[in-house]
């Protein structure tokens, strides 16, 4: 009989249009040309099987960093700011604080001894002719004062991540290259190259990364010079803020102070024609002592102590061009201590990201 021989080829037909249609339906199963039968040419599947190659994260990142130093900055290191207030904040300054610079910088003599004796003349004149003199005085240290603050508020660090290792556990080197400043609506980087100061290193820095790209980056110590760095703000940011002609603490006070006019005024009040060159420079030799003093207390801030950041840190990897190599480092946050010299603070968490450079 032919019938069974029918029934036969139509199954035959019928099975083979089912795995035609099960291959339609899953692409994956067909036959892959050249790279042989069940590949996928240039795909991210390892050995013969379809999963992806791990994620890698060695390389090196640009990272930056911000923190709110302003809030929670231990130790002596506000008393910068006091100094520069302390010209300004009793009932007879900025007076009494130009005439003490004058003062302290007249040598034993007749020119010292006439001032001493007519200072409150010298004083009430001064007052009477500050809109002359020294206008913008007051206002202007006050403004170097709120820009300090301003300053540690949004305080960033431009750093570098290095990370070696593979699968799950890396190491990392660690290195602070700069500082990000923002004064009100003007922010800047400023690399330390650029100014004679080191890098910060830190090396064996432990970071782990699971397989979603999520990175925990373990406990290490950042010991940041912050004198300098206020010292950077001061001349790099907040004076040229102020006067763009100015681009340290001595040249502000000589903007903001006539000394020529305060000695010709002082030696016209006490009728000695002779004090007039003598008080004029005294006065400016007072006032660049002045700037030294508030310049020194800004490096005893790092002779004293230095300030650490105790930071250990976590951020999401991203993988943005599908090549299992991560590029992005997004919502990192860091937690930890500030500490100048023994007095560590918890840190207000910090938040940093940052981007394959190699």
């Amino acid at each position: 009989m032919k019938t069974p021989h029918r029934l036969a080829l139509a199954l035959a037909f019928a099975f083979g249009a089912t795995a035609a249609g099960c291959s339609s339906a899953d692409p994956s199963t067909m036959p892959g040309g050249d790279d042989g039968p069940g590949t996928h040419g240039d795909d991210d599947s390892s050995g013969g099987d379809d999963q992806p190659r791990p994620l890698d994260v060695t390389g090196t990142y640009a990272v930056h960093s911000t923190f709110d130093l302003a809030s929670n900055m231990p130790g002596t290191a506000g008393t910068v700011v006091n100094t520069i207030i302390a010209a300004t904040d009793n009932a007879d300054d900025p007076t009494r604080w130009i005439l003490d610079q004058i003062l302290n910088a007249l040598p034993d003599g007749d020119v010292k001894s006439v001032l001493n004796f007519g200072k409150e003349v010298a004083a009430n004149f001064i007052n009477t002719q500050l809109k002359h003199l020294a206008p913008d005085f007051v206002l202007t240290m006050l403004q170097v004062g709120h820009d300090f603050g301003d300053v540690a508020k949004h305080f960033g660090l431009n750093e570098t991540l290095t990370l070696t290792g593979s699968g799950t556990s890396y190491t990392a080197v660690h290195t602070v290259t700069g500082v990000h400043f923002k004064l009100g609506n003007q922010e800047g980087d400023y690399a330390f190259a650029n100014y004679h100061l080191p890098n910060v290193v830190v090396t064996n820095v432990a970071v782990t990364m699971d397989d979603t790209g999520q990175l925990t980056i373990a406990a290490h110590n950042l010991p940041i010079a912050y004198g300098r760095l206020l010292r950077l703000a001061l001349d790099a940011v907040i004076i040229p803020a102020l006067d763009s002609n100015a681009h340290n603490l001595n040249e502000l006070l000589a903007h903001l102070i006539d000394c020529q006019a305060i000695g010709d005024g002082i030696a016209g009040v006490l009728h000695v024609s002779f004090v007039a060159g003598p008080i004029t420079g005294a006065c400016s030799l007072g006032l660049d002592a002045g700037a030294a003093f508030v310049y020194r207390q800004i490096d005893a801030i790092d002779t004293t102590a230095g300030l650490s950041f105790g930071l250990n840190g976590a951020v999401r990897g991203q993988d943005s061009n599908g090549d299992r190599k991560i590029d992005k480092l997004q919502s990192g946050a860091w937690s930890g201590t500030l500490s100048y010299g023994t007095a560590p603070t918890p840190l207000i968490p910090a938040t940093f990201f940052g981007e394959r450079m190699q």
